[in-house]
């Protein structure tokens, strides 16, 4: 996720912000990791009430690492369903247009303000 993210800012931010897109892709990569500990904290909380392990106890055998996972997997494909919506939303930008492209572009505007 790391590298995709990183060249998702650098690729599409300006030259005068792409350490800022380096900044926010760590950003978010270790708020990523603090929302995972939080979730392990939430689920062993919710689910070891009274005499119960829950989910996720000291002794993994007795334990049910399976509805964990399944929770993850869930979580997983309610992420890439708003990805994919996003990315649908999401139109790229072109940073590196050549002297060609914007001469040519220049050219049409000329032509559409005479007519």
């Amino acid at each position: 996720m790391y590298v995709g993210q990183l060249e998702f800012f650098n690729g599409q931010a300006p030259d005068g912000i792409k350490s800022f897109g380096s900044s926010l892709c760590m950003a978010s990569i270790s708020l990523g990791n603090y929302v995972s500990s939080l979730l392990v904290s939430i689920v062993m909380g919710i689910t070891a009430r009274g005499n119960s392990p829950g989910w996720i106890p000291a002794d993994l055998n007795q334990g049910h690492m399976d509805r964990f996972y399944f929770l993850i997997a869930g979580l997983a494909a309610l992420d890439f369903i708003i990805y994919v919506l996003c990315a649908k939303w999401y139109t790229c930008i072109n940073l590196y247009t050549n002297e060609k492209e914007i001469q040519l572009e220049e050219q049409q505007k000329d032509m559409l303000a005479k007519v």
